[in-house]
């Protein structure tokens, strides 16, 4: 029997539930994170192939990405085995019957993933009265409606190109994973002057180095269609196999599909300049560190999609939808407003990165916040005086990489270091 000890840290996980029901064919798992900052929000992925790891490194990703949009939620994420195409009332049977199994676990609220939507939450909120993402007619916002996710991404790259040495405007850009995140995160970058020139789905990819049409791409997903139909209506355009992907040349790669996307076998394949992940867990860390070393910068998912999981807490504090698509722009580009001071008495490079405690966090939760950045800041040796000073980035690192570790460090509590 595998040790069920294997993925727990300092930080968590705080519980870890399997549910078995085979009366009805239900096989599902739930990763209660890290509860510090409150309750913990996190989706709801379906999937036949999902697994107690992935839900493990899924929550702790939920853990992080709600401490670096300063929401007063920790992180928790929940699977269930099965084919999301199955039919839909079989789907609803074993959604309600994982939403009851759960039921006295008040500390996670479901939202939405791969494999499930508004109507899937609209079940759990229907028997347990604790779910965000909901649809408008229960007063929910729709996350992928409205492309929470989606524009957070692109409004996260935007602020990482600050760090880049090219323009968003004529950016070549390939989307790995194209449903709701990946389509809504190419109509904003597109819109600002990016080339979308490879994208891919489940069925297969295709690559135009003078640029897809981006709205045909969107009608025959929205029509049950693959974007390799895209074909008949574009010559120029070719297939490729999803791994050949990886290798299209590009400013911009968008992973926005399935976990450990990009990993250390194929890593060094990798032909862009900003990697945006829009996907959790889409880079592993052994790749993480050749991406560094090959400067490569890497917007980490906790800061990049966190689109979604900010519109969910601010609808569970019942805030508007309008409200709440201004808050993921004015928190996302904000993670980019990195203040890098340099010391003329130090080394060539070093850097002091600042880090700002949100008002939102209490005084008692600021040591897990620095743990958490300690944890996720690789390379980086900080030394954290109580609320006073972010790490030292010393000088083995370049711009490009100093760039990245701002970015990483900026994530968690925003930007400059004055407690307020």
């Amino acid at each position: 029997m595998a040790d069920i000890f294997e993925f727990t840290d300092d930080l968590g996980p705080c519980k870890t539930i399997h549910i078995y029901e085979p009366s009805v064919g239900l096989k599902a798992i739930l990763v209660v994170d890290n509860v510090a900052a409150g309750p913990a929000i996190g989706g709801l992925r379906m999937a036949a192939d999902v697994s107690a790891a992935e839900c493990a490194r899924l929550a702790r990703s939920m853990t992080l990405k709600n401490a670096a949009a300063g929401l007063p939620h920790g992180g928790g994420k929940s699977v269930l085995f099965g084919d999301p195409r199955m039919p839909l009332a079989q789907k609803e049977l074993l959604i309600r019957a994982m939403a009851c199994a759960l039921k006295n676990t008040q500390e996670y609220i479901f939202g939405p993933d791969m494999g499930t939507n508004e109507q899937c939450m609209s079940w759990i909120h229907d028997e347990i009265n604790r779910a965000v993402g909901l649809p408008r007619t229960l007063g929910g916002i729709p996350l992928d409606e409205i492309g929470a996710t989606g524009r957070g991404l692109a409004f996260a790259t935007e602020e990482a190109i600050n760090f880049c040495d090219f323009q968003l405007k004529g950016a070549r850009m390939v989307i790995q994973g194209f449903g709701a995140v990946g389509i809504h995160a190419a109509k904003t970058l597109t819109e600002k002057g990016a080339i979308l020139v490879a994208v891919a789905d489940s069925k297969g990819a295709i690559h135009n180095p003078r640029g897809l049409d981006l709205e045909q791409l969107i009608s025959l997903k929205q029509s049950g269609q693959s974007v390799i139909e895209h074909l008949a209506e574009c010559p120029q355009a070719k297939q490729i196999s999803n791994e050949e992907l990886i290798t299209v040349e590009s400013e911009i790669w968008i992973p926005a599909a399935r976990p450990d996307v990009i990993r250390e076998d194929n890593v060094n394949q990798l032909n862009t300049r900003l990697v945006a992940q829009g996907a959790n867990i889409a880079v592993t860390e052994a790749a993480e560190k050749v991406l560094h070393q090959r400067g490569i910068i890497s917007l980490p998912d906790f800061i990049a999609n966190a689109g979604g999981v900010i519109c969910g807490a601010l609808e569970y504090q019942g805030v508007s939808e309008s409200a709440a698509l201004q808050s993921i722009e004015e928190k996302l580009r904000s993670m980019g407003e990195v203040d890098k001071i340099k010391d003329s008495t130090s080394k060539v490079g070093e850097c002091l990165i600042h880090v700002t405690i949100k008002d939102e966090v209490p005084s008692e939760q600021l040591p897990a916040t620095w743990k958490l950045l300690r944890n996720r800041m690789a390379d980086v040796k900080p030394e954290l005086p109580e609320g006073t000073i972010g790490p030292m980035v010393d000088d083995t690192f370049g711009d490009t990489s100093v760039a990245t570790i701002a970015l990483w460090s900026d994530g968690f509590s925003m930007a400059e270091m004055h407690e307020t």
